[in-house]
């Protein structure tokens, strides 16, 4: 226990100097509860029964700012506490685990401070939610991290990083002509620009999905999905943005992608969406079903 809170006060520390600066929100509101809906849909109604059980508690997490009334609202708060500032600061580093785009590979291991990274905290998160000697308000902190943080680790420029913050660092200089903001970030267009496409015309993902189709889409583990995000950075978010591979030469600070790239990732959005509901569904059928 001594060594959970001397880690738990050393990450608080960090957070709060600045030594890790927070990336944009993964997927944006709106991915996030494009997640949760596929999920709910997925779920067991006994998972169902336990969510509703637990969202009773959400008064006790004070955060009014933030409310939890649906599971589509306990995907989106990890990121709404974080405005809060030193209360939630130290959770900063729980929403990503940008692997370099030359290491040939995504290491679980590696650029995961002290264990604190989207691939452990799943994982811990889990543990919590699963522990019913747990306080319900804890329970459900836990359920919201967990929504969350695997919506996260879709996200590809959640798992990957080119000395660039996970394209935090380059502007888009065309966003405005993609239907972005000016400041528009490389990261950022993923986040939201991408998911509103993706989700455009009335676009519904939220179906109930066959077993073989659960099958096929939802297994994995954290780290499964990790790779995956970080490989799709690798092969097709870098190279679209700089034009080659994003290893070895430096970052520009802005770059520019064309709309017809855009609209071809739409299916890959898509997609990274209904994976990360169904495996969302299939954990928290074996957490809470």
């Amino acid at each position: 226990m001594r060594r959970g809170l001397a880690l738990l006060a050393a990450l608080l520390v960090l957070a709060l100097s600045g030594v890790w600066a927070a990336p944009a929100l993964a997927w944006g509101a709106e991915g996030h509860r494009a997640i949760a809906d596929v999920a709910w849909a997925n779920m067991q109604p006994k998972t169902r029964a336990a969510i509703r059980d637990l969202l009773r508690a959400a008064p006790l997490l004070d955060t009014p700012e933030c409310r939890m009334a649906k599971f589509r609202d306990a995907a989106v708060w990890p990121d709404c506490i974080r405005r809060e500032g030193r209360r939630w600061a130290f959770t900063a580093p729980w929403h990503y685990q940008n692997g370099p785009v030359c290491a040939g590979d995504f290491v679980e291991t590696r650029n995961c401070p002290g264990g604190a990274c989207v691939t452990t905290m799943i994982l811990a998160q889990r543990a919590i939610l699963a522990n019913r000697a747990k306080p319900q308000w804890e329970r459900l902190a836990a359920l919201a991290f967990v929504a969350h943080f695997v919506g996260d680790v879709h996200q590809p420029l959640h798992t990957a990083d080119a000395g660039d913050r996970g394209g935090n660092s380059e502007i888009v200089s065309n966003a405005g002509m993609l239907g972005g903001d000016e400041d528009t970030t490389l990261h950022a267009l993923w986040d939201t620009l991408m998911v509103r496409r993706a989700l455009a015309g009335g676009v519904w993902l939220d179906r109930t999905y066959s077993p073989a189709e659960r099958a096929a889409l939802g297994a994995g583990t954290p780290t499964d999905w990790a790779r995956e995000s970080w490989s799709i950075a690798v092969t097709t978010a870098y190279p679209q943005a700089l034009g080659h591979r994003a290893c070895g030469a430096p970052m520009p600070a802005s770059v520019a992608i064309s709309a017809s790239a855009v609209q071809a990732d739409v299916p890959l959005v898509r997609d990274r969406l209904t994976r990360a509901g169904l495996r969302l569904a299939r954990m928290l059928d074996a957490t809470l079903g």
